[in-house]
């Protein structure tokens, strides 16, 4: 099999990495700080789905991925003999009012013809549930069988391990690429400025995020997403809050009131999270490309390299399916990149 070379240790990366060592690829990864520096190491880790309406390429794309996503991590433990922190354990959502909760219900008829029974949107009273529960105008929410749990620095560390495993390298501060071979760039919002750089235009931003940890044991509860806020809880006995979506920041790793904020409104949200102690903050700059969904494809104009780039809020999510489908496309030459998630799209 051919050498890959992967720029970037982020989930994109790695993930590219691990599928193309198991099918005999000889690999590396050079990351040009550690494993994680970037978006990918930070602390949320929620991987939900879009709402079932108005379907499209990347809510049916996003759709196969979270239904391979257990495949896919169980085969990453595996392997590695490390545990990533996956967990389908479904999401709430409060509901408003009754038009928000007639919106709900019609969704419900709508997933059970686009999920096909592989997952269920349901609307539920609140009471049924316990612990990590949303507070619900209409004493209604949404449940969703479909979203899942991951512990983003435990996912990044079991496939790095499973890279090794499989007779891999994995190389911290390196970021020289070879001159032979196919290199894939999966480089964050690094990634995207040269790029745009490259081409002129400008192919994505950094969006900055901020996050934290409370310690609150709410092991397999559901995640909560009510008013653009995730609140997922993780197997170690804490609960992740997140993010901000901020497009002008002064420094991309430090955090500020706004993530205050972010405590107050998930306590406002879930009453059971008032007296639980901060454990941790987090910031990071997220990679958004300019149509919002990821890019993969050849680098335009420069043989022999190629682009995996652009997970904006959805990267865990989607990084088993795409790093597949790059290594298709790398290793085999087969060309399965969904349209509109092409680099081109984005010139």
């Amino acid at each position: 099999m051919a050498a890959l070379t992967v720029m970037g240790g982020g989930v994109f990366g790695l993930a590219l990495a691990f599928v193309a060592a198991s099918r005999g690829a000889r690999v590396q990864v050079l990351e040009k700080r550690r494993i994680g520096a970037g978006a990918s190491g930070g602390v949320v880790g929620a991987l939900a789905p879009h709402v079932p309406e108005n379907w499209n390429a990347k809510k049916a794309v996003q759709l196969d991925a979270l239904l391979m996503a257990e495949g896919f991590w169980t085969q990453v433990a595996r392997v590695s003999g490390r545990d990533p922190g996956y967990a389908r354990t479904g999401r709430l959502q409060p509901v408003a009012d009754a038009a928000a909760l007639e919106r709900a219900r019609a969704r419900a008829e709508s997933a059970a013809d686009l999920w096909q029974g592989r997952a269920v949107w349901a609307v539920r009273p609140a009471a049924d549930f316990t612990g990590l529960v949303p507070v619900s105008p209409t004493g209604m929410v949404v449940h969703d069988t479909l979203s899942a749990r991951l512990h983003p620095r435990r996912a990044l560390a079991a496939l790095a391990a499973g890279v090794v495993a499989l007779r891999g390298r994995v190389v911290e501060r390196a970021d020289t690429p070879p001159e032979a071979g196919p290199v894939v760039w999966c480089t964050g919002y690094e990634g995207l400025a040269a790029l745009s750089a490259v081409h002129t235009r400008s192919m994505g931003a950094g969006i900055k995020g901020q996050a934290l940890r409370v310690a609150y044991d709410a092991l397999a509860l559901p995640q909560v997403f009510a008013e653009g806020l995730h609140i997922v809880p993780h197997a170690d006995g804490s609960v992740a809050i997140g993010s901000t979506s901020e497009r002008d920041f002064d420094a991309p790793d430090t955090t500020d009131a706004q993530c205050d904020a972010l405590l107050d409104r998930a306590r406002t949200l879930c009453p059971a999270l008032t007296e639980a102690p901060v454990l941790e903050r987090w910031a990071g700059v997220r990679p958004r490309a300019r149509t919002r969904a990821p890019m993969l494809g050849p680098w335009p104009g420069r043989p022999g390299h190629y682009v995996l780039n652009g997970g904006f809020k959805i990267g865990f999510a989607m990084a088993p399916l795409l790093g597949s489908i790059m290594a298709d496309l790398v290793l085999d030459g087969r060309d399965n990149v969904p349209d509109g998630f092409r680099v081109t799209d984005n010139l």
